[in-house]
């Protein structure tokens, strides 16, 4: 078969088993991921969204948390992620700008990352790529009507606001920051052409991700172990 992640997926007979055995460690099995971990926040972002008048540009403000997970099965199928949360402001306004969470996911076995999107003006998104481990870039895409790595919306947005297709890329620099641009194909009412929506932004580290919780777990035993 082939996926829409860029490579071949092989199904194997055994769809169940699980592997075994699973490090429980995620922080040591995210691959590129692991320059994603931790606490996050970027005061250079950059929007460009549609209004009746024309195209709107604002500078925005932005804090990301991304805190690791216990490894995920889907029977022989292993990922290891981050479970991450983006809240965003503007300097004109104090409330809410734009509020996002999901996943960032690593298969070892193929290279294969994802990102889910939920946004809570009823979107959500699975935006899919593949990468080495010790990658510096990511590229991830999404697109309306697939059934894998696809996007769906409301009504009120399909009709209004229709949503084509998703972009995002990731660059890693050498001072531990990195950077995304994100583009995203909208369908206005009433537009003849779609409208490119951009958002992009330099993240810094302001804090170190915690252990999952599997491995905080073996931690605290082998700090406590129980008496015999």
């Amino acid at each position: 078969d082939q996926g829409r992640g860029g490579s071949s997926v092989e199904i194997p007979d055994d769809i169940f088993t699980e592997p075994d055995p699973i490090d429980a460690n995620t922080l040591t099995n995210l691959g590129p991921l692991r320059r994603l971990a931790g606490v996050w926040e970027g005061h250079r972002g950059v929007d460009l969204n549609p209004k009746a008048d024309g195209p709107e540009q604002r500078s925005y403000y932005e804090r990301i948390e991304m805190q690791p997970i216990d490894p995920q099965t889907n029977g022989p199928q292993l990922f290891y992620g981050l479970h991450y949360h983006v809240h965003i402001n503007t300097r004109e306004e104090e409330i809410t700008f734009h509020d996002q969470v999901g996943y960032w996911l690593w298969e070892p076995a193929t290279g294969l990352i994802l990102q889910t999107v939920a946004i809570p003006r009823g979107q959500v998104a699975i935006a899919a790529g593949h990468a080495e481990p010790n990658a510096t870039r990511l590229l991830l895409t999404a697109k309306r009507g697939q059934t894998d790595y696809g996007i769906c919306s409301t009504t009120f947005l399909e009709l209004a606001f229709r949503t084509d297709f998703y972009r995002i890329e990731v660059n890693f620099h050498g001072d531990g920051s990195w950077s995304y641009l994100s583009d995203t194909s909208l369908l206005v009412r009433g537009r003849d052409k779609p409208f490119a929506h951009r958002d992009q932004n330099t993240l810094t580290k302001i804090g170190e991700p915690d252990l999952n919780p599997w491995a905080r777990l073996i931690r605290d035993k082998k700090a406590h172990p129980s008496p015999r």
